[in-house]
C-alpha cells in the first residue's frame, strides 16, 4: 500500500488512499487505464458539489469566475439547442435551469431527468473540445508556445507532487525530436503527423506498484481532465484491474456497485505498438490536455474568437510506471533499445521494399 506525507506544500493536497475512494474515483481511473470514452458512459456517480467544481477546474473552467459560469451556461444552451433541433428531445424546464454542478449531480442519480441531464453533458463536452479546437487555429500561437504551456502546466503540477513528499523516484518530460518523429511516421502504414500522440510525453516512475493508483488519480484531479482520455490510446499491461479491485475492501465495493459505468473485465489492454515486446508492462494513456489561454493571447486573437471560450487542448502521452518494473523493462527483448531496434529495422525494409517486404 502506498505511503502518503503527513504535509504537503500549500494548494498541493495529498493522495487519496484506496479505502476512501468513490464510486467517482475509480471510474475517472478506470476510464484512463481502458481507453474507454465517456460518451458511452450511463450516468457520472458524483456525490457532493466538490466533486462537479473539480471537474470542471480540470477542464480549466473555474464556477467561482462569473465569465466561466457564463461559459458553462452557453455549451449547456448549445448542447440544449442541437439536441431538440436535430433529436426532438425533450429537456424538462426543470432541467435546462440547473447551473453546472447542479446537472452534474442530476446526471448522478436515476431516472429520465437523469438520462436527460447526462445526455446535455455530453454534448457540452463534445461542443467543449470543438470550439478549444477551433480557437487553437485562430490564435497566434505556434507548436512550439503551445508546448511550453503544457509543459509549464505539467512541471507546476509534478514538481508540487515531488515536493510535497508524494511516492514519485523519477520524472522525466519531454519532447519528441524530429528524427524520432520521421522514423515514427516511416514505420507505421497508417500514420499522418496529425495522429502522432506523444509529440509530447512525460514519465512518471513511482515507488511501488501500489503507488500507481493513487498517483494517477491525482493526475485527474488536479492536472488533467480525466473525460478528455483519447479512447483506445490506452495501454495498461499492469493491472488486472478486477481483480486488483477484489482483492481490496474497499475498491471491491465500488466494481459491483450496480451503478458502475463498466461490465466486468479481468482483462489487461494490450498495446497496439507492433515493436513492443509482450514482456514489456505500463500504464500508457494519452489525453487532450485542457490549457487556458493567457490574457494577452486572447486579446490579440480576431474579435470572433472570444466567442469560444478561453481553452484550447493539446495532446499529451503520459506513463506511468513502478520502480521495479522499470527495472525488469530495461531487461531483454522489453529493452528500449531492442524496441528502437525492431523500428529501425522495420523503417529500413519499407523504405528499401515497400509493402511487399513484410
Amino acid at each position: 500500500m502506498a505511503s502518503h506525507p503527513a504535509s504537503a506544500p500549500p494548494g498541493v493536497g495529498q493522495l487519496k488512499p484506496l479505502d476512501r475512494w468513490s464510486l467517482a474515483d475509480f471510474e475517472a481511473v478506470q476510464i484512463l487505464l481502458r481507453g474507454n470514452s465517456v460518451i458511452d458512459w450511463r450516468r457520472l456517480n458524483f456525490e457532493t458539489e466538490q466533486d462537479a467544481h473539480e471537474l470542471a477546474l480540470s477542464n480549466e473552467l473555474s464556477l467561482e469566475d462569473p465569465s466561466d459560469r457564463a461559459r458553462a451556461e452557453r455549451l449547456k444552451a448549445d448542447a440544449i439547442e442541437y439536441l431538440r433541433r436535430h433529436f426532438e428531445f425533450p429537456v424538462p424546464k426543470a432541467v435546462e435551469r440547473l447551473p453546472l454542478p447542479g446537472l452534474m449531480l442530476m446526471a448522478s442519480g436515476r431516472g429520465h431527468k437523469q438520462l436527460c441531464a447526462c445526455t446535455i453533458l455530453k454534448c457540452m463536452h463534445i461542443i467543449h473540445h470543438l470550439e478549444g479546437r477551433e480557437l487553437l487555429f485562430m490564435l497566434p500561437l505556434s507548436d512550439q508556445e503551445v508546448f511550453h504551456l503544457v509543459e509549464e502546466k505539467v512541471y507546476r503540477v509534478v514538481g508540487g507532487m515531488l515536493a510535497g513528499g508524494m511516492p514519485i523516484v523519477e520524472f522525466v518530460g519531454g519532447r519528441k525530436n524530429k528524427f524520432s518523429l520521421y522514423t515514427k511516421l516511416l514505420s507505421k502504414d497508417r500514420n499522418v503527423a496529425a495522429q502522432i500522440y506523444d509529440k509530447l510525453r512525460f514519465r512518471i516512475v513511482t515507488r511501488d506498484r501500489g503507488d500507481i493508483l493513487p498517483v494517477v488519480h491525482y493526475l485527474t484531479r488536479k492536472l488533467f481532465a480525466w473525460n478528455y482520455v483519447i479512447p483506445r490510446e490506452s495501454t495498461n499491461t499492469i493491472f488486472h484491474l478486477q481483480s486488483y479491485a477484489h482483492a481490496h475492501p474497499r475498491l471491491s465495493k465500488l466494481v459491483t456497485d450496480d451503478r458502475i459505468n463498466d461490465e466486468e473485465n479481468d482483462t489487461l489492454t494490450p498495446s497496439n505498438n507492433t515493436f513492443s515486446d509482450q514482456s514489456f508492462h505500463v500504464i500508457h494513456f494519452v489525453v487532450d490536455l485542457p490549457l487556458r489561454v493567457p490574457k494577452a493571447v486572447l486579446e490579440a486573437a480576431p474579435p470572433n474568437a472570444r466567442a469560444l471560450g478561453p481553452v484550447i487542448f493539446s495532446l499529451v502521452e503520459f506513463q506511468v510506471i513502478d520502480r521495479e518494473t522499470e527495472a525488469l523493462n530495461e531487461q531483454g527483448d522489453a529493452s528500449h533499445e531492442r524496441y528502437k531496434e525492431r523500428q529501425r529495422q522495420a523503417v529500413m525494409r519499407r523504405l528499401k521494399l515497400g509493402a511487399r517486404g513484410g
